[in-house]
């Protein structure tokens, strides 16, 4: 149902990424690279199929844990609003795992791994969520009894949402919109690689669970956004895109000598390492002077 509600918007998607595509050609404030666009695009319509086949899989898996639901709740107008807020409010809690977790990371650090911000990095989505099992942080909502066609649906909308936001074309939005709800400038924080930047702002719609909970980081002009991962894949092939921290994930854990370090390697922090030669975000950002947020 995810797939379905962001398939009815691909012609809107197109026709954002081709009047951006336009704009650029105009305007230094936005950013494309050919091989790079291609390879995001591609990373979008690979996801789109992948999904289409899991599909089936996540609704059963969903499904079943409505089965034993807390309440019966039907397709009443203020349970839309509950489904919205709590399918953004886990979808946060999600996005923080993703950076915070390896193997969540190992999915989510290809939506990433663009150098460039403009509307078709937000069509570079993972191959691997099923793997990753990321639609566990949705369960809760199922569990809780709402419906599960209007769970996907909340799914989908809050995906359509952030298309819009993957841009350097605008700037800041009214200061009452920037307090609520997540803006271009609150999300090219959350692509950033400088080290005042890292791991914050993972709201999907609503920027205040960042406050709330800590994590938010305003953009600052003194610190220009510098975008991609702390080390870049020097490819644009969509394999190795997809399956990079994969990779990685399988290298480590073969060389590990202790259960420990196959513990840390697959699910501590990405740049875990037993030996401490490698730096997680807490770690570069402390060495950069800035504080880590909650």
């Amino acid at each position: 149902m995810t797939e379905a509600i962001t398939t009815y918007f691909i012609p809107v998607f197109a026709a954002g990424v081709l009047a951006e595509w336009m704009y650029a050609r105009t305007s230094k404030r936005v950013r494309y690279e050919r091989r790079d666009a291609l390879a995001s695009l591609a990373m979008g319509v690979g996801s789109v199929l992948i999904n289409a086949l899991t599909a089936a899989i996540i609704w059963r898996i969903g499904y079943t844990v409505w089965l034993h639901r807390a309440f019966d709740i039907g397709f009443v107008w203020w349970a839309w609003i509950i489904c919205f807020v709590g399918e953004d409010f886990f979808y946060y809690w999600f996005h923080r795992s993703a950076h915070r977790v390896r193997w969540f990371w190992a999915s989510h650090s290809i939506h990433h791994s663009s150098q460039h911000y403009n509307l078709t990095t937000a069509l570079r989505q993972t191959w691997t969520g099923m793997l990753s099992c990321s639609f566990v942080f949705h369960l809760p909502l199922f569990w809780l009894g709402l419906p599960p066609a209007m769970i996907f649906t909340c799914a989908g909308l809050n995906l359509v949402y952030q298309f819009w936001i993957h841009t350097e074309a605008v700037g800041q939005c009214p200061a009452w919109f920037e307090a609520i709800m997540n803006t271009p400038s609150h999300h090219r924080v959350h692509h950033a690689t400088n080290p005042a930047y890292l791991d914050c702002n993972y709201a999907g719609v609503f920027i205040v669970w960042d406050k709330l909970f800590g994590s938010f980081v305003p953009e600052r002009a003194d610190d220009p956004v510098v975008y991609g991962l702390v080390h870049n894949i020097s490819s644009f092939n969509p394999l190795v895109v997809a399956s990079y921290e994969w990779f990685g994930i399988a290298r480590d854990v073969y060389h590990s000598r202790s259960l420990k370090a196959v513990i840390g390697y697959s699910f501590g922090p990405p740049g875990w390492s037993h030996d401490g030669s490698r730096s997680t975000t807490a770690m570069i950002k402390a060495k950069a002077g800035h504080s880590t947020s909650a």
